[in-house]
């Protein structure tokens, strides 16, 4: 392990980064991605009827969109960089190596992007105030930054779908087989519909608020909405059956487990209900809409979105889950270990080879401490020890509130993997088991929280490590 540890017990490394993350998606896909064709629908229309209450009711939506996106959207979508750098490092330094080129177009792309949405609304007043010609033009402008605001998620998706499965990069290396990943299609035709369908009933909630004085403008708007989404409903099912086909065996299996853990059993068998209700009513919203549109309450526009929210929401965590034990799938583990590089850790240990390490081997006068160490190098990026996913609390229902074992805890953690697939297998030696197997049967007695490299938990390199890097 090359990098220090960063930690953050009271909340877990994992809960960080899915907080940023599941935000700025919930962010990115009804709003740029899906809100944005609503704007250019509802533009066009405003050119076409040269009517000023369309041309404002466009601008309005328009000024939602770009609040959100340019805060909100924008910070989450730098926080999951800070955070993956931070929480493991070696994750993201090997995804950069493979996608570098299509990160180095991406960040391009979304330049791009925020130049246009920037053009495309400061430029607003004065493009519908130019002639017809002025207003084409500015029209245009927002078409293009709905294409490149897909072109954003066209790429990202590709380093999602790898990190679930490889495919033939494993054996060839290439980046063009990295890029077009099995699961890269069905998982951009996923969540391409998805979005333009969050993306309606956004749209639909948004024109009702700004339509309560108006409702012939309302019940035309939304006629015209609705219609966009209910085109997208279809190829939304189409395209989530096929993104299951190509899931692997080894994810699908762990589909069990993710939807129904120990933490959030009682959570799932409460709201299922509420998912299967909810996405009843989003089609049956879409199906009133297109026949008597405007005929809704406003709040019931509300609903459609916010069970779409949902639904998105437990998706990021499942597919999060199902993915484990690996970071990248068939490469690199959740701890941030390389699968190649088990051999040489299970022989020689894992604390000979970390840069940052407070102890470098076990000896019986260290053993818990050392056990410690083993426990931030190769457990932190997923638990805790008193916070969020505690490792605490986990052994308490395993063995109790006493009579911890230090054999029996190594045991088991050796055999674990075995037990839970999702797990990763332990990567580090023999005395580096039962020391951890010491260290975690020593929190029987005490609490004490794991610090991390922000807040003096890491020495600095010593000579030793300085020495082999500078090999």
């Amino acid at each position: 392990m090359d990098y220090p540890v960063f930690h953050l017990d009271f909340l877990g490394n994992r809960l960080l980064i899915a907080l940023d993350a599941i935000l700025h998606v919930l962010i990115n896909h009804p709003f740029a991605i899906g809100g944005v064709p609503i704007i250019c629908l509802l533009h066009a229309m405003a050119i076409r009827s040269q009517d000023r209450r369309w041309e404002q009711l466009a601008h309005r939506c328009l000024m939602v969109i770009f609040i959100v996106t340019t805060t909100v959207g924008a910070l989450t979508g730098v926080g999951i960089w800070f955070a993956v750098s931070l929480v493991n490092p070696a994750s993201i330094g090997s995804l950069i190596r493979v996608f570098f080129w299509a990160w180095f177009t991406e960040w391009i792309v979304f330049v791009t992007e925020v130049a246009l949405i920037l053009y495309y609304t400061l430029k607003w007043r004065k493009a519908m105030d130019g002639g017809l010609e002025s207003q084409k033009r500015h029209l245009k402008i927002g078409i293009g930054l709905a294409v490149f605001s897909w072109i954003t998620m066209s790429l990202i998706v590709a380093i999602l779908g790898f990190m679930m499965d490889p495919g033939s990069w494993k054996e060839d290396g290439r980046f063009l087989s990295a890029l077009l990943n099995p699961i890269y299609f069905p998982q951009l035709a996923f969540r391409t519909t998805l979005a333009m369908v969050m993306g309606g009933f956004l749209g639909g909630g948004l024109v009702y608020a700004f339509t309560r004085q108006d409702h012939e403008l309302r019940r035309d708007a939304i006629r015209i909405i609705f219609k966009w989404t209910a085109c997208w409903v279809l190829p939304l099912a189409a395209s989530s059956v096929w993104y299951y086909t190509v899931l692997p065996s080894s994810m699908t299996a762990h589909f069990a487990v993710a939807m129904g853990t120990q933490e959030f059993a009682k959570w799932y068998l409460q709201f299922k209900w509420v998912l299967i209700g909810g996405t009843a009513f989003a089609a049956l919203a879409v199906l009133i809409n297109w026949l008597k549109p405007g005929r809704m309450n406003g709040w019931l526009y509300l609903v459609p979105l916010l069970v779409t929210f949902y639904m998105l929401g437990h998706f990021e965590r499942v597919r999060e889950f199902i993915r484990k034990p690996w970071i990248i799938g068939d490469y690199m583990y959740a701890n941030g270990y390389r699968a190649a590089d088990y051999p040489l850790l299970q022989r020689d240990g894992v604390l000979k080879h970390s840069t940052y390490a407070a102890v470098r081997e076990v000896t019986p006068e260290n053993e818990v401490a050392a056990g410690r160490e083993v426990f931030r190098l190769t457990c932190t990026r997923c638990h805790t020890v008193e916070g969020v996913n505690s490792v605490h609390r986990l052994m308490e229902k395993m063995y109790g509130l006493s009579g911890w074992n230090r054999d029996a805890i190594a045991a088991y953690v050796e055999n674990m993997h075995g037990a839970r697939p999702y797990m990763p297998p332990f990567p580090g030696s023999k005395d580096e088991l039962r020391a951890l197997g010491a260290y975690l049967a020593s929190l029987e007695m005490r609490k004490d929280p794991m610090e991390g490299a922000h807040n003096g938990g890491i020495p600095a390199p010593d000579a030793y490590s300085r020495s082999r890097n500078a090999l």
